[in-house]
């Protein structure tokens, strides 16, 4: 599944986000990211639960230039048991592990845990990180376009955005004083939500939704973001940007996202290229030095 021909260059880019043990044929995915100029992967260590959240960081170990996080995703916050949290600290002491997420909120689908449970597992993984003194990634999904019964259990006096604004809440009284940054992974908020963000010392990272025409709120945000604090990522397999959209995504299309996000800001996407790699190396400085493995 190669990228359009037009999206190939020596852009040199970061897929700052991806779940690499989505994939059955992995080496393959991995080829295509590298020939596409992807030539540095951070995958996503939530697994299907606490159980197996050391794959990714197992997927890192074995390529010099993939990099992973660990965490607990917050549809699986009933399951951060003291277990799973032990676990965690385990994995966040390995130096390949250079992040902790996704982890967060996400009052969308019916099944989730309630909100008190997410939260105290996000506050749990929060301290995990700061003791690693490495940043979170962060997993948001509010209630707006949930269903009704959905809607009914997270919402309160009818405010869609509850999930970030408990978020948010609780990065500002527990994160920031610990100095440390992190990624709001697949940014899809507003232009307040974002100035709350970029407050807190996020970074912004833009997937494959950019492109999508009803996102407009996303795109205004991208287009006037502070350009020391944008990211690209692919979230893949899932979200593929257009004009892939339907297919199945993977890391090498970081490209087209890429561009779409260069066409927005009116700059080259070489330019993006360079100022999201130098986004990246400064979040996780020890990225910088790794050596491309583009022969995987």
């Amino acid at each position: 599944m190669q990228p359009p021909r037009d999206t190939l260059s020596k852009m040199q880019l970061i897929d700052s986000h991806c779940h690499l043990d989505d994939y059955e044929d992995l080496p393959e995915v991995i080829a295509r990211a590298n020939a596409a100029g992807v030539t540095r992967l951070l995958a996503i260590g939530i697994g299907n639960g606490p159980d197996d959240m050391h794959r990714a960081l197992e997927i890192a170990r074995a390529h010099e230039n993939i990099f992973a996080t660990a965490g607990i995703h917050p549809q699986e916050a009933h399951r951060a048991d003291g277990t799973a949290l032990r676990k965690l600290e385990e994995l966040a002491a390995d130096p390949k592990c250079i992040a902790i997420g996704e982890i967060g909120l996400d009052y969308y689908h019916l099944d989730n845990p309630d909100p008190a449970i997410q939260q105290e597992a996000f506050l749990s993984q929060m301290e995990i990180a700061a003791a690693a003194r490495k940043p979170i990634t962060i997993h948001c999904r509010t209630s707006e376009l949930a269903t009704p019964q959905a809607k009914q259990k997270f919402e309160q006096a009818g405010n869609p955005h509850l999930a970030f604004d408990d978020l948010i809440y609780l990065i500002q009284k527990h994160w920031v004083p610990t100095g440390l940054p992190g990624i709001m992974h697949c940014f899809s908020g507003n232009a307040v939500q974002a100035a709350q963000s970029l407050a807190a010392g996020f970074y912004l990272s833009f997937a494959g939704n950019l492109t999508y025409p009803k996102s407009v709120a996303i795109q205004d945000v991208a287009k006037t973001a502070p350009a020391d604090r944008i990211l690209v990522e692919t979230d893949a397999p899932f979200l593929t940007p257009i004009p892939l959209r339907g297919q199945r995504n993977e890391p090498a299309h970081t490209s087209l996202t890429a561009r779409f996000l260069a066409d927005l800001r009116g700059v080259s996407a070489d330019e993006i290229a360079a100022q999201t790699t130098a986004n990246f190396e400064r979040l996780f400085p020890t990225t910088a030095q790794a050596e491309h493995n583009v022969s995987e």
